[in-house]
């Protein structure tokens, strides 16, 4: 199976005819449309969408074949995906999350961190997880200066580990 992306989660339903809120991770919310059916992950479920408005924060669409609002309950959650390969290419700089996920994270010198497991977004900007080979998890912000270098076709990130990181000072820890 070709690699998936996810562009979408359903939320909620909307109204009493089918329809369902629809959150996007596009960076136009109705190329969603553009993609032709979506899929859930395994492939098992197929989506088309029939109708799209903008909402204030998402949009508000029907499926075909969807057409109540048990019908529409029974979707929330779903996350939708599309092949990796329908996807338009990026601009220098820019890459998709499934684009980075399983790279080698090495530090300037060459030592491995461990592997890219997922970017994170909680509001304040992209945060890149590292797992190394064995111990806890490393939350990194991805910036330029922590991540200086993104060699998708060499199979790894480069990053510059911060002096500090605030918050960890010693003697901050509690007894």
């Amino acid at each position: 199976m070709p690699a998936q992306v996810c562009v979408a989660r359903i939320g909620a339903a909307h109204g009493v005819r089918g329809a369902v809120k629809l959150w996007t991770f596009t960076e136009d919310p109705f190329a969603v449309k553009d993609y032709g059916p979506l899929s859930t992950k395994d492939g098992a479920r197929h989506f088309e969408l029939t109708s799209a408005r903008e909402a204030k924060d998402h949009l508000v669409v029907t499926f075909k074949g969807v057409a109540t609002r048990n019908d529409a309950e029974r979707l929330n959650g779903v996350e939708l995906y599309i092949p990796r390969d329908k996807l338009p290419e990026t601009d220098d700089d820019e890459y998709y999350h499934a684009d980075l996920i399983g790279l080698d994270a090495v530090t300037t010198v060459g030592e491995l961190l461990g592997r890219v497991i997922a970017i994170h977004n909680f509001g304040a900007g992209d945060i890149i997880e590292i797992a190394p080979p064995n111990g806890t998890t490393i939350l990194l912000p991805f910036s330029n200066a922590v991540v200086p270098t993104v060699d998708i076709a060499g199979g790894r990130v480069v990053i510059e580990m911060p002096k500090e990181v605030e918050g960890d000072k010693p003697g901050d820890a509690e007894p």
